[in-house]
């Protein structure tokens, strides 16, 4: 049933219809008679939701902000879970990744060969030359954000240090694609020709993700793409970018052992950074980094 223009908006702004979502309605609906993929209200945030997804993404980026003060050589993983724990819970937090789907830990640290997911432990010490990938998502007030860094453990040589700024580039791209009433397959486009463009390859079986209301929503963000296809791009979508690029070949599998650490096939190093993005109606806000 249609919404009469004086009506309290969709959203529950308590803003009247016309004064609200009225004009970005009208908009997807003839971009859905083109036949267009336009997304649905569910997938919209209002005002509210933004503020409270814009504060967890403050939190987290305060605690990768403090896991940068802490990584070096000699740490375990399991030290910087500890960390990203305590400082979490202590400013009102909830480490979204603990007990998703059965996860044991509050966050991922992924190293080397490992693409994501992967599991802190007390005897993984860091080592001289790794690098390293900490993925953190936090829940704030019912609100979750997400975001992770990649860092270099002492000298990690030239090729893996030429990797870890070179994802960073193939994020950014990325940023730069997404803008309001853009296409969904923009950002993957970018980053993908600008990876087989430089001898990498992108890892295709995952990807970003809405979020804010819930850990992963609609829609899937593929780092693989082609120009002006896939949903349009609206104002107040919140989704995650990112990429995850390999210097070997794109193929990884999941190990068996623990269900959850994906793994370059060929063993060769992979680096991932990860950024919590709103579109907006003059082009995008990075809400954590």
């Amino acid at each position: 049933m249609k919404l009469g223009r004086n009506e309290e908006c969709w959203c529950h702004s308590k803003k009247k219809y016309k004064n609200c979502h009225l004009r970005i309605d009208e908009r997807l609906e003839q971009l859905k008679e083109q036949g267009k993929l336009v997304p649905g209200h569910e997938i919209i945030k209002n005002e509210k939701q933004i503020a409270g997804i814009r504060e967890a993404g403050k939190l987290n980026t305060e605690i990768l902000d403090r896991v940068s003060e802490f990584i070096k050589e000699g740490i375990s993983t399991e030290e910087i879970n500890h960390l990203v724990h305590e400082y979490t819970i202590s400013h009102g937090g909830i480490p979204a990744p603990l007990g998703y789907e059965g996860y044991p830990k509050s966050v991922c640290v992924s190293i080397d060969e490992v693409v994501c997911h992967g599991i802190p432990d007390k005897n993984r010490i860091l080592k001289q030359g790794e690098i390293v990938n900490v993925d953190v998502t936090t829940i704030l007030n019912g609100y979750f954000a997400d975001a992770s860094r990649m860092f270099c453990i002492g000298d990690v040589g030239q090729e893996k240090q030429k990797l870890v700024e070179f994802t960073k580039e193939c994020l950014e791209l990325g940023v730069q694609a997404a803008k309001p009433w853009g296409y969904l397959g923009d950002i993957g486009y970018v980053i993908s020709q600008h990876a087989y463009e430089n001898g990498y390859s992108v890892v295709r079986e995952i990807g970003g993700h809405g979020v804010g209301l819930e850990f992963h929503e609609e829609p899937w963000v593929s780092h693989i793409g082609e120009p002006n296809t896939d949903m349009i791009l609206v104002p107040g979508m919140i989704f995650t970018i990112e990429p995850m690029i390999n210097i070997g070949a794109e193929d990884v599998y999941e190990d068996e052992k623990d269900g959850w650490t994906i793994r370059t096939k060929d063993g060769k190093p992979s680096a991932q950074w990860e950024y919590t993005l709103l579109i907006t109606e003059t082009g995008n806000e990075i809400l954590t980094w």
